[in-house]
C-alpha cells in the first residue's frame, strides 16, 4: 500500500480569522514528525458555481495509516480541530490511501 493521505476542503465563516488559522495548521503539521508533508492552496480560478462557496483545501500526506492514526489522535492535533471547527462553516473530509498513477518528475 502507498501513502495515505489527508484531504480537507473548506468554507470559512466570514469572521474567521484564516491567516490565523494557516498558521496554526502549519505549525501543527511541523510538529508531528507523523506528517510527512503538508500542503494548502486558496482557490482562484474556478467558478463560484462550482467551488459551492468551498476558498481552502488542505491535504497531510502520510507514509502509513498508522501515521495518520497517530495524527488524528495526537493532543495538539485534538487541541487544534476544536479551534478549526469554530472557524469553518462547510467542510468536506476525504481520509485514503493513495494510488500512484503518474509519480513526480525527477
Amino acid at each position: 500500500m502507498g501513502e495515505f493521505k489527508h484531504l480537507v476542503i473548506v468554507k470559512f465563516k466570514g469572521d474567521a480569522g484564516v491567516d490565523d488559522i494557516l498558521k496554526g495548521l502549519e505549525k501543527l503539521a511541523s510538529e508531528i514528525d507523523a506528517v510527512k508533508s503538508f500542503e494548502w492552496g486558496h482557490d482562484i480560478e474556478s467558478p463560484e458555481m462550482l467551488t459551492q462557496g468551498f476558498t481552502h483545501a488542505f491535504m497531510m500526506t502520510f507514509h502509513k495509516k498508522e501515521d495518520f492514526t497517530a495524527f488524528a489522535t495526537h493532543p495538539n492535533h485534538l487541541e487544534f480541530s476544536s479551534k478549526f471547527s469554530e472557524a469553518i462553516e462547510k467542510v468536506i473530509l476525504l481520509d485514503f490511501p493513495a494510488a500512484l498513477v503518474k509519480p513526480p518528475a525527477a
